[in-house]
C-alpha cells in the first residue's frame, strides 16, 4: 500500500456502498445478521443516528476507492467502553487494508474518545479476522457458546478486547 489509509465519518453519499457490503450474505454471516438492508432503512438509520452519541461510523477509504467500513457501536460514555466492527470490501480483502483500518479505529477510540476499552464479538471459526485483532492487540477474553444464529446453524463467538493503558504503552 503506496498511499495511506484513511478513516472518514460515513456521509449520506456512502450509503450505497455500505448497501452493497450488508446484503452480501458472505459478510454478514460473518456480523451474525441477515443480508436484508433496504436502502431505504439505511437512510433511515443514518437520520436517527447522525446525531447520537453512542455510535462512530467511519469509511475506510485508500486514494480514492471506499474499501471498508469500521464502526464504534455502543460507545457508553460512563463506563467508557465500545463494541469495534469492521467489513473490508471483498474486492479489497487481502491487500493489507484491516489492520491499518483497525488501528485508526483504535487509536480514535482511546485518544479522542478516550475509551477505557474496545471489544469485539468474532465467529470462532473466522481465522483470519482472529489473526488481524491478535496482530494488533486483541485479547481473548470469553467464548460465547451457541450465542448467534446465522444460515441455519448457532454459532460459537469469541469476546476479544483490548485496554486502553495497553493500546497507550505499545
Amino acid at each position: 500500500m503506496d498511499t495511506p489509509l484513511t478513516i472518514l465519518p460515513l456521509e449520506r453519499e456512502d450509503l450505497y456502498f455500505i448497501h452493497k457490503l450488508q446484503n452480501n450474505p458472505e459478510i454478514m454471516a460473518f456480523w451474525f445478521d441477515e443480508p436484508y438492508h433496504s436502502i431505504e432503512k439505511l437512510q433511515d438509520l443514518y437520520d436517527q443516528q447522525i446525531h447520537g452519541q453512542h455510535e462512530r461510523r467511519f469509511v475506510v477509504k485508500h486514494d480514492d476507492n471506499l474499501v471498508g467500513i469500521v464502526e464504534l457501536m455502543y460507545i457508553n460514555h460512563l463506563h467508557r467502553h465500545t463494541e469495534f466492527q469492521i467489513i473490508i470490501d471483498p474486492a479489497y480483502q487481502g491487500k493489507g487494508f484491516a489492520v491499518p483500518a483497525t488501528q485508526l479505529a483504535l487509536d480514535y477510540a482511546f485518544r479522542v474518545l478516550n475509551m477505557h476499552k474496545v471489544y469485539l464479538f468474532v465467529d470462532t471459526t473466522n481465522e483470519a479476522a482472529i489473526h488481524i485483532y491478535k496482530k494488533v492487540g486483541f485479547s481473548m477474553e470469553a467464548t460465547l457458546k451457541e450465542a448467534f444464529f446465522v444460515e441455519g446453524n448457532y454459532h460459537d463467538t469469541f469476546i476479544m478486547s483490548m485496554f486502553q493503558r495497553d493500546y497507550l504503552n505499545e
